[in-house]
């Protein structure tokens, strides 16, 4: 697998839907990153306050990014013909029956994942690796939480460097996206930067991560119909 095919693949269909990438990640981060701000405000006022709004954002924020995550998982395929076949609301209710096992398995994979980075950090990076096909296994597969686990070392097998180097390529362009996109709203007053800078930062960069991704899983499987064409570059 090349990184440089993917990556261009993916830019290719990010630049081309990017409104409907950025709208279907704001649907759902405007609720998240609002709760986060509220969260961050409350805990200067008091303990149990602070406590409260983080255990709510937490609770919300992980069955909202997962979410999120399995609809862009969707829109991917569904654009990779060339054209946006679903609104918003239908991608989402696409997914909805698969959002159980995608929180299952994104919580145990990073719950793994944190063990092995305290321990000696390579591991964490082994599980990232092997474990990064998660979501669109258990999307476009259908398959289980526990199922996903084993289908996606079977996919990454054989192209670990590569996907490791893809991840992380991807994770260096997101974080520098991130931080230019949040000093464009450093100057609001502090909770309009915390919630509209996170919001745009997140619209904007987690789609084309979801992208990169997906269109791993694509190559890698050669999962795509016969007769349909990727909008970039074909695969080498």
């Amino acid at each position: 697998m090349a990184i440089g095919g993917v990556l261009s693949e993916a830019w290719a269909l990010y630049k081309r839907f990017l409104w409907q990438f950025f709208l279907t990640a704001a649907a759902v981060f405007a609720v998240l990153d609002l709760i986060s701000a509220v969260a961050a405000r409350a805990a200067s006022n008091g303990v149990l306050s602070g406590l409260l709004w983080s255990v709510v954002s937490i609770v919300v924020g992980v069955v909202g990014y997962f979410w999120v995550q399995a609809a862009l998982v969707e829109l991917v395929r569904d654009v990779r013909d060339g054209r946006a076949d679903r609104s918003i609301s239908e991608t989402y209710r696409a997914v909805q029956h698969r959002l159980p096992a995608v929180i299952s398995a994104g919580v145990l994979a990073a719950i793994a994942i944190g063990i092995g980075f305290l321990l000696l950090i390579v591991p964490g990076l082994f599980l990232l690796t092997i474990w990064s096909m998660l979501v669109p296994v258990i999307v476009i597969e259908g398959l289980s939480a526990g199922d996903s686990f084993t289908r996606s070392r079977e996919i990454v097998r054989g192209n670990g460097w590569s996907m490791f180097g893809l991840i992380l390529v991807t994770f260096l362009l997101v974080g520098i996206a991130s931080g230019v996109i949040r000093l464009v709203f450093a100057p609001l007053p502090g909770f309009l930067d915390t919630w509209l800078g996170s919001l745009v930062a997140h619209s904007l960069t987690v789609p084309f991560a979801a992208a990169a991704l997906t269109t791993a899983y694509f190559r890698l499987t050669a999962h795509a119909p016969a007769d349909v064409a990727p909008v970039a570059e074909s695969a080498p």
